[in-house]
């Protein structure tokens, strides 16, 4: 029996998968943070490949099954690839590949605006925690356009626009709180993770841009502290989730466990930004542990992934 999959497999992925793409990425950022740069930089190798893989099979369905790309882009787990998008073009501009994580943000922010808009046209009542998934999508926009910012020495037109992402970002936090079924924090498969995940790259964002000599005087207050609530908030969430788990295990494997390892890894790189330009030393060290529990978290995940396609294919060996 072979435990590598067809020819074809990548063309069966469902758009949940690009939260793998996040959650890979975002731990290659944590890891470069911390001054692990092998380890960060065979992330980024892994990250960039799926991203690859995904970005094919997205081209693939528009080009050629319309139907199912019309069918799965309503879906919030479709805005993925515009979060994967800018989680790895942050990367890249943390390397010093700014024009490679230019092109990243203009793909994303042609991206952004047709799937957002189908997405919220198909919001409902009682929704999993991929409805946050619209905060996350544009709160990497943000993240990106202050990276890029910076590395422009503070290009003021990138930096407002950042900024416009941020304030609509948490706009669209709030607009999905109201609509999350709160029983998935008991019972959710992995996604409902991104409600605190969406804080945690809310308030990345925010030290993005409370970092910036572009925003002084009033503005810079106002953002240092709208950051440090938001990463508190994005704590709690980390609490009360965790707490869930434990009282509650989901052991089985569904790929919508990526979502959880993407927020896990978040919220420590949230951690590692905030405590510099918020004069907030302690989350360093906070940001660090967090960080190797979603290192963990993520081989978890990958090992769970491995031993699924294990047993589905000896089942259908078996058959």
């Amino acid at each position: 029996m072979s435990i590598l999959p067809g020819r074809d497999w990548w063309t069966g992925l469902p758009p949940a998968a690009g939260a793998a793409v996040m959650a890979t990425g975002i731990i290659s950022v944590g890891l470069h943070l911390t001054g692990h740069e092998a380890a960060s930089l065979a992330a980024l190798v892994v990250a960039g490949a799926l991203w690859i893989v995904l970005a094919a099979d997205f081209t693939a369905r528009l080009l050629g099954d319309r139907g199912r790309f019309r069918a799965e882009a309503d879906t919030p787990a479709a805005l993925t690839a515009v979060a994967a998008t800018t989680v790895i073009g942050a990367r890249l501009s943390l390397q010093g590949w700014q024009t490679a994580a230019a092109v990243l943000l203009v793909v994303a922010a042609l991206l952004w605006p047709g799937l957002l808009y189908n997405v919220l046209r198909h919001w409902r009542r009682r929704m999993p925690g991929a409805a946050f998934l619209g905060c996350v999508a544009t709160q990497g926009l943000s993240l990106l356009a202050a990276s890029l910012a910076d590395a422009a020495h503070q290009d003021v037109l990138l930096a407002r626009a950042a900024m416009a992402a941020f304030c609509l970002g948490l706009l669209l936090y709030l607009a999905a709180l109201f609509r999350f079924d709160l029983r998935e924090v008991v019972g959710g498969a992995g996604d409902h993770w991104v409600a605190g995940g969406a804080l945690s790259i809310s308030a990345l964002a925010g030290s993005k841009l409370t970092a910036s000599p572009v925003w002084t005087g009033s503005a810079h207050t106002t953002l240092r502290t709208v950051t440090l609530a938001l990463l508190a908030l994005s704590l709690g969430w980390y609490v009360v989730l965790l707490a869930a788990e434990l009282r509650h295990p989901r052991p089985r494997y569904d790929i919508r466990r990526w979502a959880t390892v993407f927020p896990l890894g978040m919220t420590a790189t949230a951690c590692l930004s905030v405590a510099e330009p918020a004069g907030v030393a302690w989350l360093r060290p906070l940001g660090e542990v967090l960080l190797w529990i979603a290192v963990g978290a993520w081989l978890l995940t990958f090992a769970a992934l491995v031993a699924s396609h294990l047993t589905a294919g000896r089942g259908a060996q078996d058959r």
